[in-house]
């Protein structure tokens, strides 16, 4: 059960979180400007002038799990060459392709063999991915190893992974940004995310508290109203997963919107349940699956809620909306990088939030 006074009470929070967890939270900036220079001395740069054949990104448990989703839905389709999502390296990978890999777990056995067969066939690898084990040791000197420098727990390192996937992309000319520019506002949005999250910060004040306090004892429906929102939905899903223990049903409103199963949940939801109902004498609902709360997710310009109408022919006026258009305005340059950035963090947050108030988390 949710201990909602916990979120009120900042030294409570830091008792229990003996860890650091939300310390760790709140290096997403942090992680960015520390992989901008790690990609920079690790000559992620060297990459311009050439074009792949193909460029492949290796998803592998944890934050790459959703990094490589959010990259390749950042490219979208009318990038200029392949993008292919893989487990391991493909077999016909060769001297004209890209591999792009993360991973917080240097002794991912698999990661090393695809790192191995990449350099041995001659692709250019960018790893992201601790210095020492086999998985560094399998790119040989020959992949472009990118080593965190911020130690944070399971699941907060996607900032990293993000940083470094697009320092590469873009020096294969397929961003059409400068690099340090647009990571150094990565970087700023993060930041003040992460102040607006601050544990002293009221729950009306702290968008990750609101969040969490909106999702406690529910079953979350994140649903994207874009493909990149689609992408943090399923990041959001797993944070749930990792920080939480709540599971948490994610993907694009238009493929959402036509499971009945969980429309009807909604509708039921929308029309209110009876005030006088006491849950604790009914076993029916002693045994019910907790309601279900809709958050629609929107990284583009238009409203959220417009969208929702135009694509399922339908819209839900009880769902929570996060689009931060507030935090990045409408018409800011790459704003589409940097809400999906700040929704992923707010998630990454709210879950924390939501596992110290449930006890989830264990004290270190």
């Amino acid at each position: 059960m949710l201990d909602d006074t916990l979120l009120a009470d900042p030294r409570a929070l830091a008792a229990l979180d003996s860890g650091g967890v939300l310390r760790s939270a709140a290096t997403a900036g942090a992680q960015v400007r520390s992989a901008a220079q790690g990609a920079a001395e690790a000559g992620v740069a060297e990459l311009a002038g050439s074009r792949p054949r193909a460029l492949v990104l290796l998803r592998r448990p944890g934050a790459s799990a959703t990094s490589t989703g959010l990259l390749a839905a950042l490219l979208g389709p009318g990038v200029a060459v392949p993008v292919v999502v893989a487990e391991t390296t493909p077999t016909w990978i060769g001297p004209l392709d890209v591999v792009i890999a993360h991973t917080a777990e240097e002794t991912d056995a698999e990661l090393a063999d695809s790192v191995v067969l990449a350099v041995r066939r001659g692709a250019e690898v960018v790893l992201s991915a601790p210095g020492e084990g086999p998985v560094a040791s399998a790119g040989a000197g020959r992949a472009r190893l990118v080593e965190p420098r911020i130690p944070v727990p399971p699941g907060l390192d996607l900032p990293c992974a993000l940083a470094v996937g697009l320092a590469a992309v873009q020096a294969l000319g397929l961003v059409d940004a400068p690099l340090d520019p647009l990571l150094d506002a990565l970087a700023d949005v993060l930041d003040g995310e992460a102040e607006r999250n601050q544990p002293g910060h009221e729950p009306f004040m702290n968008p990750a508290k609101s969040l969490a306090l909106r999702l406690a004892d529910h079953t979350p429906l994140l649903w994207g109203t874009d493909p990149v929102a689609a992408a943090v939905a399923v990041h959001g899903a797993a944070a749930l997963a990792t920080q939480a223990g709540v599971v948490a049903h994610a993907g694009a409103v238009t493929e959402s919107a036509v499971s009945t199963g969980l429309v009807r949940a909604l509708d039921r939801g929308a029309r209110g349940e009876d005030i006088f109902r006491d849950p604790f004498d009914d076993p029916d609902a002693r045994a019910a699956t907790p309601p279900v709360r809709l958050v629609l997710l929107a990284t583009g310009e238009d409203d959220p809620g417009q969208v929702t109408l135009r694509r399922t022919g339908r819209g839900w006026p009880s769902a929570d909306v996060a689009h931060p258009v507030d935090e990045v305005a409408r018409g800011t340059r790459h704003a589409t990088v940097l809400r999906a950035a700040l929704l992923a963090s707010r998630l990454d947050v709210a879950a924390v939030y939501l596992g110290l108030a449930t006890r989830t988390i264990e004290p270190a």
